[in-house]
């Protein structure tokens, strides 16, 4: 079933075109890889999902995208709730400076949680889900920022998964991070895959094909092939994807 659903969407920063009329639709469960050289509108495409280019001065959307049947540019959108429902991990760890505990229960407290046992539940499950538990189980008081890099990453995926999102959004989440740390992401996004719908930004080209189940080729902000992983990296049917695919440019 079709979750995520782009028609013909474009996406401006001022003048500039950063999307161009793409048109895809993203079925539930699985992971879907958007690959494509730098500046070519992946994660433009990627923040679109959850408006977090919202923040950003002057950018503005033509065309539909829908998520969960709901169009996320209409007008009547309540974006928390929309927030709630994408989460997102960035390219970077962005720990709150604040403790283990309080960093998972930051969005169930805003969802008016807060009985300490219902929190506690939520922050167990969670760090599970995100294959950290056993590694800071005895130190949830703990400052997040002294974790490492890529128990960083792991607990931003924690919270993440805290308001319960039915899809999650990853902007290239292993780019900052060294290759042990990279291999145990990409251990929990193929086990978190069958819970949940991701859709990862990744510039490397091995990481789409060990751990996704579609590719998106996108190019000068244009999507210029969508299939199945398997096809994309051994049979891709647009010679500009078997270019990139093969390094003969980008």
């Amino acid at each position: 079933m079709t979750i995520i659903q782009a028609d013909n969407f474009s996406l401006y920063y001022g003048s500039k075109l950063a999307v161009n009329r793409v048109s895809m639709d993203i079925d539930t469960g699985g992971v879907t890889a958007i690959i494509g050289p730098s500046g070519c509108g992946k994660s433009s495409f990627l923040r679109s999902i959850n408006r977090m280019n919202d923040l950003i001065p002057n950018a503005r959307a033509e065309g539909t995208l829908i998520v969960d049947g709901k169009n996320v540019y209409d007008k009547r959108i309540d974006l928390v709730m929309l927030r709630r429902h994408v989460g997102m991990v960035f390219q970077r760890p962005n720990p709150f400076p604040k403790s283990i505990f309080d960093n998972i229960a930051y969005g169930p407290r805003l969802q008016g949680i807060r009985n300490r046992s219902a929190l506690n539940g939520i922050i167990e499950s969670c760090l599970k889900s995100a294959a950290l538990w056993d590694e800071v189980k005895d130190s949830l008081a703990k400052s997040a920022l002294a974790l490492s890099g890529g128990q960083q990453q792991r607990l931003c995926i924690a919270r993440a998964l805290a308001t319960q999102p039915g899809v999650l959004l990853m902007d290239e989440p292993c780019s900052a991070l060294d290759p042990i740390a990279t291999g145990k992401i990409e251990e929990l996004i193929v086990a978190l895959k069958e819970r949940y719908t991701i859709v990862i930004v990744t510039h490397n080209m091995q990481q789409a094909a060990r751990i996704s189940d579609r590719t998106a080729f996108f190019c000068l902000g244009e999507l210029i092939e969508y299939d199945d992983t398997i096809k994309i990296f051994t049979t891709p049917s647009n010679p500009q994807t078997e270019a990139y695919i093969t390094g003969r440019f980008g």
